[in-house]
């Protein structure tokens, strides 16, 4: 088990084989490597991925896991917040005429099925999840604000995605440290 676990830590933070990486990301995430986001992606996206960082590591908060995996839960909370209020004022200074509110919709469903897997969860399992799904969603992220950032259409919404990206950099490099630690 523990075997498998460190091969697919590995093969996530590694850059999986481009079939298996586009097989794995839902049809809502754009693909790494993807040259651009529509607004409407962007704009559903992020409160829902906002959102399952903070639940899923509401969680962890709440789980028998490490100390380590308990301060990156805490980190996500604190920085996906600000996140989620930096979002709420780029959409106020945004060019966008729908709808659109920083806390979203419910989860969109990808995000709501990986929530639910991680709440039947604990101890190891729940932090080997929690620590694969963290890995999953962060280079997702990282691919739709960078490339929302170079190609999107609204300067409010593309600025936030500019300033996000070094927080976004800064997880994904704590997440190496856990997988490491905890491989």
């Amino acid at each position: 088990m523990k075997t498998h676990l460190t091969l697919a830590m590995f093969a996530l933070l590694t850059g999986a084989p481009a079939g298996f990486a586009q097989s794995a990301t839902p049809a809502d995430i754009p693909a790494v490597g993807q040259t651009r986001i529509e607004t409407e992606t962007f704009t559903k996206t992020v409160p829902s991925a906002n959102r399952f960082e903070i639940e899923s590591s509401k969680l962890a908060e709440q789980k028998n896991v490490a100390a380590d995996v308990k301060e990156f839960a805490s980190l996500m909370i604190r920085d996906h917040t600000k996140a989620g209020e930096d979002f709420k004022a780029a959409l106020e200074q945004s060019q966008i005429t729908a709808s659109v509110t920083a806390s979203g919709p419910a989860l969109l469903s990808k995000d709501q099925a990986m929530l639910d897997e991680l709440k039947k969860l604990d101890g190891d399992a729940f932090q080997t999840k929690y620590i694969v799904l963290q890995t999953q969603v962060h280079k997702q992220a990282l691919a739709l604000f960078s490339t929302y950032a170079q190609s999107g259409e609204d300067p409010a919404l593309k600025e936030f995605a500019k300033k996000t990206l070094p927080t976004l950099r800064t997880h994904e490099e704590r997440l190496k440290d856990l997988v490491a630690a905890h491989s």
